[in-house]
């Protein structure tokens, strides 16, 4: 079943009740066989790693096993691949790309919980398979954002749409001149709201982290640098 973020089938092998390791990823490995596609790429943050399964799987001389280090999205390209214990920003490298099968193997929940909300892959637990929901709580219910910022919100997102990498400098310094020149229109308006409605916008990953670490910044009563050229800029 492919996700909303990827057009190819996705899923998550987790930890549950009287698992291991072991066999959260052995429910990975056979995940993954079964799904159509082409050769087969495991990728960890190391090249030593604990799991016989997955070793086993390294060994075969038609997988390519990356390391962090190594690791490019385009080098997943029409692969089946196993993601195997990624951080947050790991997770959010993985924009953009065109893979035929992907699983993550999650080590912590508190780094896969927003991916997993966004993307909604197919939950793979000790006994059972669970289906995505048809709708994320992040979209359930965001509410409009006063004064401004959701329009604001949306033509950041209309920009970022636009560039394959995500927001380029001079957006994020318009977005950081108008905080420190409009404090008025953001004093209401929470990290978790903007977070919450760029996500609804299906922003970026890394640009929804950048928008709200400004914001953070901001609350926390830091100014920042911005250049000349933008330096008195306010959104209308």
């Amino acid at each position: 079943m492919s996700s909303d973020q990827y057009r190819f089938p996705v899923a998550v092998s987790q930890l549950s009740e009287q698992d291991s390791r072991e066999s959260q990823n052995a429910r990975a490995i056979a995940w993954l066989l079964a799904q159509s596609g082409g050769q087969i790429v495991v990728v960890t943050p190391q090249k030593q790693f604990e799991g016989a399964s997955l070793k086993r799987l390294v060994a075969r001389a038609d997988t390519i096993h990356l390391t962090w280090r190594a690791f490019s999205p385009g080098s997943l390209a029409h692969r089946r691949v196993i993601y195997a214990w990624p951080d947050r920003q790991h997770l959010n490298d993985l924009w953009g790309v065109d893979a035929d099968a992907l699983v993550v193997i999650e080590w912590g929940e508190a780094e896969t919980a927003t991916w997993i909300e966004d993307v909604r892959p197919v939950g793979l637990l000790n006994g059972r398979t669970e289906q995505p929901s048809t709708q994320s709580d992040s979209e359930a219910a965001v509410a409009t954002l006063p004064n401004g910022v959701e329009e604001i919100l949306e033509h950041i997102a209309d920009w970022a749409a636009g560039y394959d990498s995500g927001l380029k400098w001079n957006e994020e310094d318009k977005l950081k001149a108008d905080m420190m020149n409009c404090p008025e229109r953001w004093v209401s308006v929470t990290v978790d709201q903007v977070r919450a409605k760029c996500r609804a916008l299906k922003m970026r990953p890394n640009d929804v982290d950048t928008v709200a670490g400004f914001l953070q910044r901001r609350k926390d009563g830091h100014r920042f640098n911005v250049r000349s050229s933008y330096r008195d800029f306010r959104f209308a």
